[in-house]
């Protein structure tokens, strides 16, 4: 017999009740419950949020790592020149010593990214050593080739032809009125610091030009005749228009001079010879025995989406490039040098940070094409930094370079930065929040310290 209806109803009625039954809640921790938190999950993230987390946390604490350690090295060096700052200048008025700073733009990079590269490595460590410094800044190849050669034609200038004036410039009249005003000049070593591969090269190219070249410059190329166009004879409408068009052309031109008024960058000089000169160029007969010490700062720069990974490894890695260029930027302001030796049968300037000639991008090393027929208005510059580095053995064995001296590596060495130096802004703000709370506790005199009243 089937069931009737209010026998139903009971059975209905508990799973109704059943359903809208709610779980009982779990007990929590009596300790979390103290502290005012709720519980703690009883299962990890899941498989894909793990693979995130450690990986954001792998490469961030990588990030943090190598910025404190590049802040320790650029620190421990900065420390070590210190003392050079403190020493007192033996004659009133002397100036301070002066290094030259050489300066340009990377290959297939602006002036920008070589200036960086200086603030973040180079200048810490000079500021603190308190050396006075000049800069010659190159935009375009040859602007550093041109800047060296012309700066030791001016000291030969006044040995080689005394009787005759030297064209002024902004630097020699400074000089000129400080020797008025009897401010004498620093006398001892002064050096040059070189940054990156293609400045060297241009570097080492100046040098020889400016010692085995001539003073006068060469004669500029004869102007190349133009080529002859044939023209019709304009009828009356076609020369009215033309008359028009050119009125109309004549004005446009007049408007963007008034609006474009730019001073117009000077030419870069030609050079004055040409590295196969050198086997037949004669030495100046003044010329000295020892150059001014240089030293070369590495500076790895690689562009271009493919070189991705290479760049990050670089990234992650710049503290071991801060160690190598306050090294040598100290090596400079201790003033301790030697000479250039040879490598594998080669001279040491040829080796120095070569592999940085990789990182350069494809069209540097293309050469510029040219439609054929056409002859150029100017002659071609001279491509410095894709030519191979040409030595002669007369300006090598002059040269000197800048070296750190076994006691003060040694020094440098023991020298410990204290953490607060280098920590990020989280870690100082929780260490100045702890020193403010601990401040709030610790017990202070009240009333003014008269001391004992039984002292006479």
């Amino acid at each position: 017999m089937a069931d009737s209806p209010s026998e139903a109803k009971p059975t209905s009625g508990t799973g109704a009740a059943a359903a809208t039954q709610t779980p009982k809640p779990k007990a929590q921790n009596p300790a979390l419950r103290m502290l005012g938190l709720p519980n703690l999950p009883r299962k990890l993230p899941s498989r894909n949020w793990m693979i995130f987390w450690a990986i954001t946390g792998t490469f961030t604490s990588a990030i943090i790592y190598d910025k404190r350690e590049k802040k320790r090295a650029t620190a421990k060096w900065r420390r070590a020149v210190e003392p050079l700052s403190r020493e007192l200048i033996h004659k009133p008025n002397q100036l301070p010593r002066k290094l030259t700073i050489y300066l340009e733009s990377p290959p297939g990079d602006g002036l920008r990214a070589a200036q960086d590269h200086f603030i973040e490595y180079v200048k810490p460590v000079l500021s603190a050593s308190g050396l006075d410094w000049e800069f010659v800044q190159g935009r375009q190849q040859g602007d550093v080739r041109a800047a060296v050669a012309e700066k030791i034609r001016r000291s030969r200038w006044v040995e080689e032809r005394p009787g005759e004036e030297i064209p002024k410039t902004d630097d020699s009249i400074v000089e000129d009125l400080r020797k008025r005003m009897g401010v004498p000049e620093y006398e001892g070593m002064k050096g040059d610091v070189v940054i990156g591969r293609h400045t060297w090269k241009e570097y080492i190219r100046g040098l020889h030009e400016g010692w085995l070249g001539p003073l006068d410059a060469p004669p500029d190329a004869p102007p190349q005749p133009e080529p002859m166009v044939e023209t019709k004879p304009a009828t009356g409408e076609d020369a009215a228009s033309n008359e028009a068009t050119g009125e109309k052309a004549v004005k446009e031109e007049a408007k963007e001079e008034v609006k474009d008024v730019k001073p117009a960058r000077p030419p870069q000089p030609r050079p004055h010879n040409a590295p196969e000169d050198y086997p037949s160029a004669s030495l100046p007969i003044h010329i000295p025995v020892e150059f001014s010490p240089s030293t070369p700062i590495p500076f790895p720069h690689r562009l271009g989406f493919r070189h991705t990974f290479v760049r990050l490894g670089r990234f992650l890695n710049r503290r071991k490039l801060a160690d190598d260029i306050g090294r040598e930027v100290a090596a400079a302001c201790f003033a301790a040098s030697r000479e250039w030796r040879e490598a594998d049968g080669q001279f040491e300037q040829h080796l120095v940070h070569e592999p940085e000639e990789n990182d350069w991008p494809k069209s540097v090393w293309k050469d510029e094409p040219t439609a054929e027929g056409d002859t150029p208005a100017e002659p071609a510059k001279e491509k410095i930094w894709t030519s191979p580095m040409v030595l002669d053995a007369r300006i090598v064995e002059r040269m000197r370079r800048f070296q750190m001296r076994p006691e003060d590596e040694e020094r440098a060495a023991g020298i410990i930065v204290p953490e607060e130096e280098i920590e990020g802004w989280i870690k100082g703000s929780f260490r100045g929040l702890w020193r403010w709370g601990a401040g709030a506790f610790e017990s202070k005199p009240k009333g003014p310290n008269i001391g004992s009243l039984d002292d006479d």
